[in-house]
């Protein structure tokens, strides 16, 4: 039976709502001085896509002009704006509910965009860059950390073993092959760093024109 996008929506967001509480624990994968080398090169107007509980908020540059966190899941809202009102940011922050698959902003609004370990859930990844790409100016980048399928060819076959499980239980796609995805999106990556052999990528994209 195929589901359709937004019905898989609604249970990629009850997972992730149900795991709120205990997610930072599970993004303990995400090294802080990953998170610090990536958003050292963020400026400007900011968006962050799939926000989650806010663990990115304390790296980010005390310069950047404004910051936008999208999540579809309450949840992770809720825990991302408990740090907000507990923190002390030199910068405007707002949070809201949205899909990125279908962002409520126009086109080219953002100088930087960021997405740390999001396009494992995201129902169709191509239709979310793509997104990311709409709402990005000509001249900004997207900063993204991100896991995928080994491309060792062993360790590969035994992700799409274990897919099925990581989908049931949060949600998340563990063998995703997310450098096609940006290359069928028109967009252009300048800088692709392994950081945990070729698993989990430090992205540096921009937008084709």
């Amino acid at each position: 039976m195929i589901i359709l996008d937004e019905n898989l929506n609604e249970i990629i967001k009850k997972r992730y709502n149900r795991i709120s509480g205990i997610y930072e624990l599970m993004d303990r994968m995400i090294k802080q001085e990953w998170r610090k080398q990536l958003l050292s090169n963020v400026s400007g107007n900011v968006l962050e896509v799939g926000i989650g509980t806010g663990a990115n908020l304390p790296y980010y540059r005390e310069d950047i002009v404004s910051l936008t966190g999208i999540d579809f899941s309450k949840g992770m809202l809720k825990h991302a704006n408990e740090k907000i009102a507990l923190g002390n940011f030199r910068f405007p922050i707002e949070l809201m509910e949205a899909d990125i698959q279908e962002l409520p902003f126009p086109d080219n609004k953002f100088d930087s965009i960021v997405a740390t370990c999001v396009f494992c859930s995201v129902p169709n990844p191509e239709k979310g860059l793509k997104e990311l790409k709409r709402v990005c100016k000509p001249t900004g980048r997207i900063f993204m950390l991100e896991h995928m399928r080994s491309e060792n060819k062993a360790v590969g076959r035994m992700m799409d073993i274990l897919n099925p499980l990581t989908v049931r239980l949060w949600g998340a796609n563990i063998n995703r092959e997310t450098l096609k995805h940006i290359g069928r999106s028109n967009l252009k990556i300048e800088m692709n760093t392994p950081l945990m052999s070729s698993i989990m990528r430090e992205l540096i994209i921009a937008p084709k024109e």
